[in-house]
């Protein structure tokens, strides 16, 4: 079968192709540029833990070696300190990296795989469809004719794949714009982030609004300052005085030597694609949405794209069409990135809009200070990670069902399994790799070597249910869960988002949330729906 082509070698293209090809499913990436990124300081991104997770999963890079996690948060507002957040295990800080520090470490994982060919220079200009696959043209010095099963856009906001495809992009556009400065030098505080709303040597004009201090690594820290609504040219005069007041406010009047590494404008659009599949094309990342505003962080959701497509695309590339299970990407994400856009777009007027309802309402201000905090460290509406609870995925109301503390749809706690072979593994490592995760809360297993529990209790009919499932899936043992009684069963997706709980042993309802969670039967459903029935009795 063809590979799967993608275009577009950002953090998201790039990372797409590793999670297919660990699949074993073969990609060809069209770069249209040379095959390496040049160093901006500058250009930095922030990933949530389930992001950055991801990453280090495909890279097999600790990403904490070449990037950094803040050790606390703090949002000032004037001279008072509204949030302070000090960062631990049970609340893990987002991590800050330079974004070609990112895609250095994904172009190197791919630079190993066999399944995947980088074609560089290769600008895309025209595909065509079929039922059976796709063609793409490319131009440049190696412009050639690509053949394909599917492809997938990841070119950007000014995506050609979803031009071609006579997609439309509406939404907002500047909706924030940032100056940003990437310097070395010393703040009187180590390792932590800063939010800084209305600064007191910035007291006049709707540029006294924000600045933003996040540290790199090396002594680096990036800079960010809200820019009053308007075109106004940021020139370089302009950015050397916000540099030298912003030091100087920061410590005591004093500006300390710092080295100047990178400048630059980060202007926010706010746009969503009308569709994201058609047919055996689809969009993904900022092809598909862009978003950014108030903190959040627009490469995760990129990333979450990559991770729910990709064992869809798989099972599709290795089993033939599931039609339903492809649909189900525009349904799951779409609905997800809209309703992240709809939260800024609410919040935007009161955070932004000058007086407002602050005016009028006591304690406002701090109220819009914490949805602030919430979109920089990805909570709540504006930032966390979003459920598939409505997903036309989901198996439907099932008898066995029991509630557990991770709800139907969301990512599943990371705890501690004991894997096939008898070793201790993060659940979170067993993500990723195509097949369905059955999880067996058994309490005091940990203690005891595999050959002693493997054939006991009710593990033998639960391994002969799970060998009977319409899709590969494997069997994990926990000696805890959030939420779970002893001998609840956890049906997870290879993206890692939870299917359903179960209460025990129960063949019939496993079956029928792992059919449903891949799109309804598939052809060798018949047998294996006569093989769980065996195993039931």
């Amino acid at each position: 079968m063809d590979p799967v082509i993608v275009v577009g070698a950002g953090p998201v293209g790039l990372a797409l192709a590793l999670a297919l090809a660990r699949q074993e499913v073969p990609c060809v990436v069209l770069d249209e540029g040379p095959g390496k990124d040049e160093p901006r300081p500058a250009r930095t991104v922030m990933l949530c833990e389930d992001t950055a997770a991801l990453v280090e999963r495909l890279t097999g890079v600790p990403l904490a070696r070449v990037g950094l996690r803040p050790a606390a948060w703090r949002s000032v507002r004037r001279k008072q300190v509204v949030h302070e957040i000090i960062y631990d295990d049970a609340r893990p800080a987002p991590l800050h990296i330079a974004q070609h520090v990112l895609t250095g470490a994904l172009r190197a994982a791919l630079a190993r795989e066999r399944l995947v060919e980088v074609a560089v220079d290769s600008r895309l200009d025209s595909l065509e469809q079929e039922p059976s696959g796709v063609t793409a043209h490319t131009r440049g010095p190696g412009g050639t004719w690509w053949r394909g099963s599917y492809l997938v856009g990841c070119d950007g906001p000014r995506s050609t794949v979803r031009k071609l495809q006579d997609i439309r992009f509406p939404g907002r556009t500047a909706v924030e714009r940032h100056a940003v400065a990437a310097l070395r030098t010393e703040f009187p505080w180590d390792g932590e982030t800063l939010l800084h709303r209305m600064p007191p040597w910035r007291t006049t004009g709707p540029s006294a609004g924000e600045i933003s201090a996040r540290p790199l690594p090396e002594g680096v820290w990036r800079l960010d300052w809200l820019l009053p609504p308007g075109k106004e040219l940021v020139t370089p005069e302009m950015l050397l005085t916000r540099v030298r007041e912003t030091l100087a406010g920061w410590n005591h009047g004093e500006t300390p030597p710092y080295e100047l590494l990178d400048t630059g404008v980060h202007t926010v659009h706010h746009r969503l694609a009308r569709r994201w599949r058609a047919d055996r094309v689809f969009l993904a990342g900022d092809a598909a949405h862009l978003l950014g505003s108030l903190g959040t962080h627009g490469l995760d959701e990129g990333l979450r794209d990559v991770d729910n497509l990709a064992w869809k695309l798989a099972l599709a590339w290795h089993h033939g069409p599931h039609e339903a299970l492809l649909d189900s990407y525009q349904t799951e994400r779409r609905a997800i990135v809209s309703g992240r856009l709809r939260a800024a777009d609410q919040v935007l007027p009161l955070l932004r809009g000058g007086g407002g309802l602050r005016s009028y309402v006591p304690g406002a201000a701090r109220g819009h200070d914490a949805l602030l905090t919430d979109g920089h460290l990805g909570r709540g509406a504006l930032g966390a990670p979003g459920t598939y609870a409505d997903s036309p995925l989901a198996p439907g109301r099932l008898e066995g069902e029991v509630p557990v503390g991770t709800p139907p749809g969301a990512a599943v706690t990371d705890v501690r399994v004991t894997a096939e072979d008898g070793t201790f593994v993060r659940l979170r490592d067993r993500l990723g790799r195509g097949a369905l995760l059955v999880v067996l809360v058994a309490p005091g297993t940990g203690v005891w070597e595999r050959r002693h529990w493997m054939s006991a209790g009710i593990m033998p009919r639960l391994a002969a249910a799970v060998s009977a499932l319409p899709h590969p899936a494997e069997l994990l043992v926990a000696e805890g869960y959030p939420g779970a009684a002893a001998h609840t069963v956890l049906l997870v997706r290879p993206d890692g988002h939870l299917v359903t709980a179960l209460g025990g042993v129960r063949p019939a309802d496993l079956y029928a949330a792992a059919e449903a969670v891949v799109g309804g039967p598939t052809q060798t459903g018949a047998k294996a729906k006569t093989e769980a029935g065996a195993a039931t009795g």
